[in-house]
């Protein structure tokens, strides 16, 4: 599984103009679902999603975590992380988690974040058109990568 998480001091999700997720300080995160992708991925992404310390410590450090800190997680299904880009001018998504795949685990990863998180964890809609709008905070950003295991 794959996740580009961003620090934000807010962000949203939006489905037809209606929000249907929003959060304060936290962490955004794009998640996408490869093939061989399982639920030993979801809960290795869930570690790291609460875990991966992206927040200054009174040093002005990062040393601190979503859990550390309390913040909220916003999570958006995106399939387009799994994109192929090495050639060509033109995505391939052969490595993308088919649909009703991708959609199992980030359902699962939604309710694993839900269960093991101290804030709020929203969550955008599979499969759907959605506009999301943040400030990210640093600008601060990272991709995160859980191997299928096959790979």
């Amino acid at each position: 599984m794959i996740a580009l998480i961003q620090r934000v001091t807010q962000a949203q999700v939006a489905v037809d103009s209606e929000v249907v997720g929003a959060i304060e300080q936290g962490v955004l995160a794009l998640v996408a679902a490869e093939k061989g992708d399982g639920t030993p991925q979801v809960e290795r992404l869930s570690e790291r999603l609460l875990n991966y310390r992206i927040f200054a410590d009174q040093a002005g450090k990062m040393n601190l975590s979503v859990e550390d800190i309390r913040a909220d997680l916003l999570i958006v299904p995106q399939f387009t992380l799994a994109a192929d880009t090495r050639k060509g001018n033109r995505p391939s998504f052969s490595g993308s988690a088919p649909p009703e795949q991708g959609q199992e685990l980030f359902k699962k990863l939604c309710q694993t974040l839900r269960r093991r998180a101290s804030g709020s964890v929203a969550s955008g809609v599979f499969g759907a058109d959605m506009q999301v709008t943040l400030t990210n905070d640093g600008p601060v950003t990272f991709w995160l990568r859980v191997p299928p295991a096959d790979d």
